[in-house]
């Protein structure tokens, strides 16, 4: 499958749903991806792209910003407080602000830079153990605690069970985003993401689909 292909999906779904064009942003997850993969997605026009981890943004896109303009990066991996200000150097957005210790730090990172990256809470909306998130019944206090903090609580994240149909989920988040005033919806990946712009997706995560198998290191 191509960039190409996912684009043209996209913009099938959208008009499926009966959405504007162009209302879901793709963000092409290159984590894990060689740089040569990576750029090729860069020489075909695609500048919004998504990292895991700190580390590996910083050793990888400062460098494609001094040669592609209007590169717009996401962090969507767990986020270490001790690296909370490196990612607000780096990125655009945050997709995964899931505890108060983490949203105090980011707000006092933001006085001191005298900005802040976009915002989306991680919600875990199959409550399970072993995954990031506040819980759906937690999220409603979280979103609040984040504003009283001044902090640009833009939308919300979710990554269904994969075991569990996604669609459920991604009805859930946009719920839980609709009552508390949020119009960022970051959720759907490559084998779904058709059934997230039908929910009301903002922004899709799409990584093998575009790139191919990841190249562990």
């Amino acid at each position: 499958m191509t960039l190409r292909d996912i684009t043209d999906k996209i913009a099938k779904a959208e008009k499926n749903a009966g959405r504007d064009a162009g209302a879901v942003s793709l963000i092409a997850v290159s984590k894990v991806q060689p740089n040569a993969r990576v750029q090729a997605v860069l020489e075909e026009g695609h500048r919004v792209f998504g990292e895991n981890k700190v580390q590996e943004a910083a050793g990888k896109w400062p460098d494609f910003r001094t040669q592609y303009d209007g590169i717009e990066l996401h962090l969507i991996g767990p986020l270490q407080t001790n690296k909370a200000r490196q990612a607000m150097e780096l990125a655009d957005s945050i997709h995964t602000l899931d505890r108060l210790k983490l949203a105090n730090t980011l707000a006092r990172l933001a006085q001191e830079l005298g900005r802040c990256p976009d915002l989306f809470i991680q919600v875990n909306t199959g409550e399970e153990e072993q995954k990031a998130g506040v819980m759906p019944l937690e999220a409603d206090g979280f979103i609040s605690e984040c504003r009283a903090l001044d902090l640009p609580v833009h939308g919300l994240m979710c990554i269904p069970p994969v075991d569990e149909e996604a669609s459920l989920h991604f009805a859930l988040l946009a719920k839980i985003a609709a009552r508390n005033g949020l119009q960022g919806l970051s959720m759907g990946m490559s084998s779904d993401f058709e059934k997230a712009i039908a929910l009301g997706a903002t922004h899709i995560r799409v990584g093998s689909a575009i790139f191919g198998d990841r190249v562990p290191t």
